[in-house]
């Protein structure tokens, strides 16, 4: 059994979800390998979430809730948990693309967070963090969730071509992920073009950057460098960059002529080739 010790409720959402988990176990009469074998894990996996040494999973949360017939609260809290292991100089972006109703991004390097794979996700995080990697990919992957409201929000997205010969992971995480892309051809809320290389010089060569909308709040204007953000609802820095966006907008390929092309890098870079003698090879 992980050794047992005094959390501070109101020192994190983790330190909260963990006192609520032990509190509610042993209300419930069970210690943590009863609790580890109606929910299909082990003591030790109960005791750390207990204790915040491990970030919980939201299947975890769901079989808790489950078990223990809390209602739903262990769902509820995951979310804020999963919140928390985003870098802090991102958490504000992350809950304002929650509450946005249209969400535009141009992005030149990588595939927008939430369209991301899982196994995409996981090759990315893991470069600069590698013992962190599992709570950062829970974090993303929670926030794609917006788009399974029923409610989400218009989400269009502008990906410079190079963001699909950039092998990510592997060429099998990278034909995952653009095949993943062509799943929001007939999407009725995302959008996706490509802005190709022969359109040569064009407004978004100074990086990626995102534009976000709401019902009663002013729009902003997001971008980031490698570890800090810049948020703005400046007026000018809006109608310029909602200028730029547009501009990038009609200078990439329509979303049918987009999905071609991601078919085709799908296909031509990361698919199954023929070999001389008639051999396929990966």
């Amino acid at each position: 059994m992980v050794n047992i010790r005094d959390l501070d409720p109101s020192a994190s959402p983790l330190d909260y979800y963990g006192s609520e988990l032990r509190r509610l176990r042993e209300a419930a009469g069970l210690n943590q390998g009863q609790l580890g074998s109606c929910i299909f894990c082990t003591a030790s996996l109960v005791g750390q979430i207990e204790t915040a040494r491990k970030v919980p999973t939201r299947d975890f949360s769901e079989r808790v809730d489950a078990a223990l017939g809390t209602g739903g609260v262990f769902s509820r809290l995951v979310g804020l948990v999963l919140r928390s292991q985003l870098p802090s100089w991102f958490q504000a972006y992350a809950e304002l693309e929650a509450r946005a109703t249209f969400i535009s991004t141009y992005q030149c390097q990588v595939v927008y967070g939430l369209l991301q794979t899982e196994a995409y996700a996981r090759a990315l995080l893991g470069v600069d963090q590698p013992d962190r990697t599992a709570e950062f990919v829970a974090a993303r992957m929670e926030r794609q969730r917006i788009l399974e409201r029923e409610a989400p929000p218009a989400l269009w997205v502008v990906l410079g071509e190079a963001v699909l010969h950039q092998e990510v992971g592997s060429r099998e995480v990278m034909r995952g992920q653009l095949a993943r892309l062509l799943e929001f051809r007939d999407h009725p809320w995302v959008q996706v073009q490509v802005l190709p290389y022969s359109v040569g010089q064009h407004t978004g060569m100074m990086g990626a950057f995102n534009l976000l909308r709401f019902e009663d709040d002013p729009d902003l204007f997001y971008a980031e460098s490698y570890d800090s953000a810049h948020m703005t609802a400046n007026p000018q820095v809006i109608r310029e960059r909602s200028v730029g966006y547009a501009r990038l907008q009609s200078c990439a390929l329509p979303s049918e002529g987009s999905a071609k092309l991601i078919a085709h890098v799908m296909e031509e870079r990361y698919g199954h080739r023929k070999a001389p003698a008639g051999r396929t090879v990966a």
